[in-house]
């Protein structure tokens, strides 16, 4: 992870911290507190670290894992059944930890749903880093947040590491885009588009984008194991909200952070392949990590693979930010993509209605 500053002054400029690298989440996290980080029955984790001297150093509730209602899990109203429409209520199970690092708080929650699908979220609180103006001036490169006190821009990035094994070790990777059909007899009325997918097989073709124009997806899949409609089982990463670095290639805190370069990688499994950046940050000169590995151009195709997702947010301050800024959102799905027959959540039981709302579904 590597939180870039956009602003050129000589206060800000060196603010380009890998807080994961230079500082560390487990060594920054939180002890969660019932009723604060977490609410309802939970079941709290320790964290076993090391500390600087190489002893042992326990971070008491580091990690929280409780159940949630997530709304409408599914729902259909049969029109000549008006009275009886069917619904079923979502509940996730969450898996989170907090870190405070410096100024900022990241909270890390993974999502586990009933419909088999997975979702990751970073959220995002805590105190900007914040310069200070003149009378009367308004900073280029951040927003005022109080009177003669300004807050520059500045980016986060984090690098997923997503070590697949689906339905068995060897799998493949597929970029897939909607693409509209050509204008021709076959599409009289100028309405049709599908998904084209695309097999990527090497390293460097696996460098990808995201493309809102086709709605670009990923697909990972067994090839050897085939679903209900002679398929192979798959999962689609669905990317969520995203940015690409606005500073220049050559910038110094670039050339240590080359994952952001590509939002996609995709590698063969190395053991000692771990961190997008490399295992040195704070000692590179650049290119280590992602791009020094996928420089081989290595085949990933029917193989044991990691698939690397990068996050990024730009972050525009607003005065609403000040002085503790509420929570932002960032991160990725994982959804089922012919992984199962049918809908898993099919055979979810119906919620119990209380009395004074018992129309709200059907249990018999």
């Amino acid at each position: 992870m590597v939180v870039p500053y956009g602003d050129p002054g000589p206060t800000q400029r060196r603010k380009n911290a890998f807080d994961v690298g230079e500082y560390g989440m487990g060594m920054c996290a939180n002890s969660l507190e019932l009723g604060c980080d977490c609410v309802g029955v939970i079941r709290y984790f320790d964290a076993h670290l090391c500390d600087s001297h190489g002893g042992p150093l326990t971070v008491k509730n580091a990690i929280c894992m409780h159940e949630e209602d997530y709304g409408i899990l599914w729902k259909h109203t049969d029109r000549r059944l008006p009275d009886r429409p069917e619904v079923r209520r979502s509940r996730r199970l969450v898996i989170s930890s907090v870190s405070t690092v410096e100024n900022y708080e990241y909270g890390f929650f993974w999502y586990l749903y009933q419909d088999g699908t997975i979702q990751f979220e970073v959220k995002l609180t805590g105190i900007l880093s914040l310069g200070a103006a003149h009378p009367g001036e308004t900073p280029p490169h951040g927003s005022l947040v109080a009177p003669q006190v300004y807050a520059p821009n500045h980016q986060h990035f984090f690098s997923m590491r997503l070590d697949f094994d689906l339905d068995g070790v060897d799998n493949s990777v597929y970029q897939v885009d909607v693409v509209p059909d050509a204008i021709d007899e076959r599409n009289p009325f100028e309405n049709a588009f599908r998904a084209q997918a695309t097999l990527l097989t090497t390293e460097l073709a696996a460098h990808g984008h995201l493309n809102l124009e086709t709605a670009r997806t990923w697909r990972v899949v067994n090839p050897s194991v085939r679903n209900a409609v002679g398929e192979p089982v798959g999962y689609k990463l669905l990317p969520g909200d995203n940015a690409f670095p606005f500073a220049s290639p050559n910038a110094w805190w670039r050339k240590r952070a080359g994952f952001v370069d590509h939002h996609v990688w995709v590698t063969p499994y190395r053991s000692d392949e771990r961190y997008g950046a490399g295992d040195y940050p704070n000692q590179s000169q650049g290119g280590d990590g992602l791009k020094r590995w996928t420089a081989a151009d290595r085949p990933i195709e029917n193989t044991d693979i990691v698939l690397w997702y990068t996050i990024g947010h730009t972050h525009i301050p607003r005065p609403e930010d000040y002085p503790v800024m509420p929570t932002m959102y960032i991160g990725f799905t994982l959804k089922p993509n012919g992984f199962f027959a049918e809908n898993p959540a099919n055979d979810v039981p119906p919620p119990s209605a209380h009395k004074s709302d018992a129309h709200c579904c059907s249990d018999g």
